[in-house]
């Protein structure tokens, strides 16, 4: 084996010392996380296909010539050129009705996600960083939570809701809260022994400060990787919501409250069920995709590896 190498134009280089054939440069923990993610081809592939998702929702919602509430002179005319996913019996323009449920679809996954992944974290947090009779109280309350049957009490409170998007969110965020807080209070009670917070003990830190400056940041790869989960979950719970009829109503839409209004028409006229469900089936495996693809970034063992 042989020994260190020099660079020819390094002034601290020894007389006759060989020259440097390579250097070993040290990646943070974000950047080496960031390089296993963009190795996961599956992964990538799926994000880009989400951006896609978003940027025909919104964009194309934009500059789309018809409007969702638009109707036109052409009943349940199926898919051509001037309306290339159809339109319902109404005259609506089926890709119009489309780009406004995958909004709607979206801007609630994606909120219940974050309420979730909030709540949750901040209570499994303190839970697991002081234990005893707090960790006992906090996560009895969290183990009721996750005893309710979340389909049927979510029916009932979105169906209190008036079918206002933002409402049904923080319907479906209150009861997955839960089991965020009970991955955080796992990952903290196994950061808590560390030598870094010791330290921060003995420096004098409050504990608030080692709970949100130095535990949370610590478990934020668990804790993304079940964002993503949430995003998946959500929007399949809304779903479901929806095609029981407790969800969005009209005269505003969702990719659920579509397939719902379409499964009597599935004979029919297919294109009405088979579109939204399309876009659901994408949305949730692509969040999927991107969830594994974080987990395999964040794996633990790999944050020593050196490029």
């Amino acid at each position: 084996m042989g020994g260190a190498r020099f660079a020819p134009d390094d002034p601290q280089t020894p007389k006759g010392a060989p020259e440097r054939e390579f250097t070993v440069k040290e990646r943070s923990q974000a950047q080496l996380v960031f390089r296993r993610f963009l190795q996961h081809r599956l992964a990538m592939i799926s994000l880009v296909v989400f951006v896609l998702i978003i940027l025909f929702a919104y964009v194309g919602a934009a500059i789309w010539k018809y409007d969702a509430g638009a109707i036109t002179d052409q009943n349940s005319a199926p898919p051509s050129g001037d309306h290339p996913f159809g339109t319902d019996a109404v005259g609506h323009d089926t890709l119009a009705q489309v780009m406004r449920g995958t909004q709607i679809s979206l801007q609630i996954s994606i909120l219940v996600a974050i309420f979730a992944t909030v709540v949750g974290t901040v209570w499994g947090a303190i839970a697991g960083y002081y234990r005893g009779w707090i960790d006992t109280v906090l996560m009895r309350i969290a183990d009721l939570v996750l005893t309710l049957p979340l389909l049927a009490v979510a029916a009932v409170l979105g169906h209190q809701s008036g079918g206002t998007w933002w409402l049904i969110a923080v319907v479906i965020a209150g009861l997955y809260w839960a089991y965020v807080s009970r991955v955080a209070r796992g990952v903290v009670l196994s950061l808590r022994e560390k030598e870094f917070v010791e330290a921060s003990k003995a420096l004098g830190a409050s504990d608030s400060r080692i709970i949100f400056r130095h535990l949370v940041p610590n478990a934020l790869g668990a804790i993304i990787v079940n964002l993503t989960i949430l995003v998946s979950i959500a929007i399949l719970l809304e779903t479901a919501l929806s095609f029981l009829g407790f969800g969005v109503q009209p005269p505003d839409t969702s990719l659920g409250l579509l397939v719902s209004s379409a499964q009597t028409a599935i004979d029919t006229r297919p294109w009405l069920f088979y579109f939204p469900g399309i876009f659901i089936i994408l949305i949730a495996l692509t969040i999927n995709f991107i969830g594994d693809g974080l987990r395999d970034a964040f794996d633990p063992q790999q944050t020593k590896v050196r490029a």
